[in-house]
């Protein structure tokens, strides 16, 4: 009972550094399900050409790789700068 409360809330920098974790480990997860997308699109005289998936499939890899790299110089950066004390 003599113990002081822990504060509720964590510091922002330490906040968002985790929730940016969270989302590079995500993203290969998002990468599969965006390349399952092509396998609901229809099939046959009326479906997509293949030309089409194969320029979706090649924008999802691209945009998931610049998605990477962004959040690694981003949590890169974050690194680099000494905590706060608070």
């Amino acid at each position: 009972m003599g113990r002081t409360p822990r504060p509720l809330f964590l510091a922002r920098g330490t906040y968002r550094q985790r929730r940016l974790r969270d989302a590079a480990r995500l993203l290969p997860i998002l990468g599969g399900f965006l390349w399952m997308i092509p396998l609901l699109w229809p099939r046959g005289a009326d479906g997509q050409l293949v030309s089409v998936v194969l320029l979706y499939i090649f924008g999802v890899w691209a945009g998931l790789t610049l998605l990477a790299f962004v959040l690694s110089r981003i949590l890169r950066e974050d690194q680099d700068q000494p905590p706060e004390d608070s």
